[in-house]
């Protein structure tokens, strides 16, 4: 029954996933796109890709049971068809003219190629390791790797530091006397342009709202204050804030990257008496080092080989996800930097721990259980790490709090002795962050973010039904809107791609479908009774408009919405900033083109886009699941729950939100192969 609910797990995530990449042609018509026109073509589609996504499940799980992908037989029947490069000359063949001697010479000539190669790629193999087997060195690397972006395209950013620069200047001038409109129906604040309901508003004026997170837009906010009295513009502030956000960056990736290579708790775990030699790792990646190191623990993994320390480095210094992201001044990319971090750290977590006495039983009836004999406690640097990680996640993201508070339950279950680390690190920073700033927002010392914001499905359910099908909205449901939209503005505004038009976000045309200045809180009790009705009556379009929202972030071949390029070359960069906009003009404009050019080659443009890596994560886990890795996969359901949030996001396919999952996929994959060569390692009981 276990194995069946595991299976069955893997093909609803399979099946998910060929779903939406079966309704990509239908939905990339904007004007007529609907899963009413599903047609023979889209089964075709749906049924190659769900055989695909499973076939790769099911070889993730085989090389996990068995240390081999293909089977027994055809591993064999290849061996056998392959030139073997230990073959050394004969002379017996020299002398020999015949046909019959030129498939002998031309295997040892293939045998002595393959050993050359072989050789160097040992060496080749040998520098990685060497040149990536400590922290400094890898952020060396990654800090020489990224420089070009902070000095030749100096800062990316759009709208949010704009509008968080516009609150701070309003709440600056508040506190210094100068008098400002606040509340009137003609005012036009920085709170009407998201906009937020004014019944959130306090009766004493404020205009710093937690919108795009109070503290980042008071540290936004202040440094492009302090740029404008040095400077005469915010330019020089922002470009010092991209400039911190790309060392931050190299240094929780470094970190993250050390951790995960290298294994440095491992010279904590020598023998008493013995020195604290650094375990190896061979450039073939095979598991290899120092019996000493590791206190005759059988259970774990050597560092990192040279192929897997390529591709991380590569990735983080070539895939455009990364390298935008560094100067990208906005909210979501200091979050999946933080991230990166917070989660090299769970890493550490779990590969120092150890099952308390009761457990020994459990392990021997599931041999997956990972029995680690180390330390249980965090050196104090980790701890540090994870406090300083949780906390800038906390400030970066809203949804974190959620993410955190569900580790702090997983961990505590699965981890209990450490429950003071937990406690710490996690439990302490939300209550403090989070609960400090909800209790701002109800003493009205800012302003909360409207609720609006996460109801992006509902929104584009309502607004479709009201563009493609008017009379299919009852007197009732509309009486019940009324209060809250203007159903014609919805339907205007609707956007397939997009919920904040609905919303009334942004001031450029501005659409007031969303009646933010007389709605009530008791008004949205009316407009979630009529969105229910809205979409029992019209059950394929709300359908329409789910999937239509979403679908690009768990489909390979769907282009981004709107690509982390985006903000090297916006408006808000390229025209109206002050001096900017004058420094590399050009070349901003060709490394946009050049990525966006990259990103529409078919495969090859994958590496590019975050929904190939939502996509093998998930693919991961579903193997993690069937092979029962339950203490892995307590460290990567915060992956999980951030593909919840691409879902309820405002945007279909925006690649900011996919960051977090990109940059760590590496780091999974690895540890899935780790993993599984430990379980392999395991004696049968």
């Amino acid at each position: 029954m276990g194995a069946v609910a595991r299976w069955t797990l893997a093909v609803l995530a399979c099946l998910w996933l060929a779903l939406c990449t079966a309704v990509g042609p239908l939905y990339w018509d904007f004007d007529n796109g609907t899963i009413a026109h599903w047609n023979w073509a889209n089964t075709a589609i749906f049924v190659g890709s769900f055989i695909i996504y499973l076939g790769i499940v099911g070889l993730l799980v085989r090389f996990a049971a068995t240390g081999r992908v293909l089977p027994a037989l055809v591993a064999a029947r290849l061996s056998a068809v392959l030139p073997r490069s230990s073959q050394a000359p004969d002379s017996r063949h020299d002398a020999v003219d015949d046909d019959d001697a030129l498939a002998p010479r031309f295997r040892i000539i293939i045998g002595t190629i393959a050993a050359v190669l072989s050789r160097g790629l040992t060496s080749l193999g040998h520098w990685i390791v060497r040149g990536t087997n400590r922290f400094w060195k890898i952020a060396l690397i990654l800090f020489l790797g990224w420089l070009w972006a902070p000095t030749t395209l100096l800062a990316a950013f759009g709208a949010d530091i704009r509008s968080q620069i516009r609150e701070f200047s309003w709440a600056w001038n508040q506190w210094t006397g100068l008098k400002q409109p606040y509340i009137g129906f003609f005012s036009f604040v920085p709170m009407d342009i998201y906009p937020t309901a004014h019944y959130m508003w306090p009766s004493d004026p404020t205009y710093l709202t937690d919108q795009h997170n109070v503290v980042l837009t008071v540290v936004y906010g202040a440094t492009a204050a302090l740029s404008r009295s040095l400077t005469g513009s915010n330019d020089a502030g922002i470009v010092v804030l991209a400039a911190v956000q790309m060392l931050f960056a190299v240094f929780c990736c470094a970190a993250t990257a050390n951790r995960f290579l290298n294994l440095p708790w491992l010279r904590r775990l020598t023998e008493p008496g013995q020195a604290a030699a650094p375990p190896a790792a061979d450039a073939s990646g095979a598991d290899s080092i120092n019996a000493a190191a590791i206190n005759a623990t059988r259970d774990h993994s050597a560092p990192a080989g040279a192929l897997a320390r390529l591709f991380i480095i590569v990735f983080f210094l070539t895939c455009p996800l990364a390298v935008f992201a560094t100067i990208s001044i906005t909210k979501s990319p200091l979050f999946a930097f933080a991230f990166v971090w917070w989660f090299g750290v769970w890493y550490e977590l779990i590969q120092t721990w150890r099952p308390s006495k009761r457990s020994k039983q459990s392990k021997r009836r599931n041999p997956s259980v990972h029995v680690h004999s180390a330390v249980l406690n965090l050196p104090p640097h980790s701890l540090i790490a994870f406090v300083v990680s949780t906390s800038v996640m906390l400030i970066s993201a809203k949804y974190a709090w959620y993410i955190i508070a569900l580790q702090i339950v997983l961990a505590l279950i699965a981890d209990r002795r450490r429950w003071a680390t937990y406690v710490a690190a996690l439990l302490i920073p939300t209550v403090l962050i989070h609960g400090g700033i909800s209790f701002a927002i109800s003493s009205g010392a800012i302003i909360g973010g409207d609720p609006i914001e996460s109801r992006g499905v509902q929104l584009q359910q309502i607004a479709r039904v009201a563009k493609r099908n008017p009379d299919g909205i009852s007197d009732e449901a509309k009486k019940n809107l009324s209060p809250v939209f203007n159903l014609d503005q919805m339907a205007d505004a609707y956007f397939q791609q997009d919920a904040d038009p609905v919303k009334s976000s942004g001031i450029q045309a501005k659409k007031v479908s969303y009646k933010w200045r007389t709605v009530t809180p008791e008004d949205m009790n009316g407009f979630n009774k009529a969105w229910l009705e809205i979409v029992k009556d019209n059950p394929v379009i709300a359908l329409d408009a789910l999937l239509a929202k979403c679908f690009g972030y768990f489909n390979v071949t769907d282009l981004p919405y709107v690509s982390m390029d985006y903000y090297v070359t916006s408006d808000y960069v390229q025209k109206n900033s002050t001096w900017i906009k004058s420094y590399n003009h050009r070349w901003r404009e060709k490394v946009a083109k050049f990525t966006q050019r990259w990103g529409r080659i078919p495969v090859i443009g994958w590496f590019t886009h975050g929904n190939f890596y939502v996509v093998l994560t998930l693919l991961i886990g579903a193997a993690e699941v069937i092979r029962r890795r339950w203490l892995t996969l307590m460290t990567h359901i915060p992956l999980l729950l951030l593909m919840g949030v691409m879902i309820t996001a405002p945007a279909n396919n925006f690649e900011r939100h996919m960051l977090p999952v990109a940059f760590v996929f590496g780091f999974v994959a690895l540890t899935y192969w780790r993993d599984s060569r430990r379980e392999l390692r395991r004696p049968n009981r």
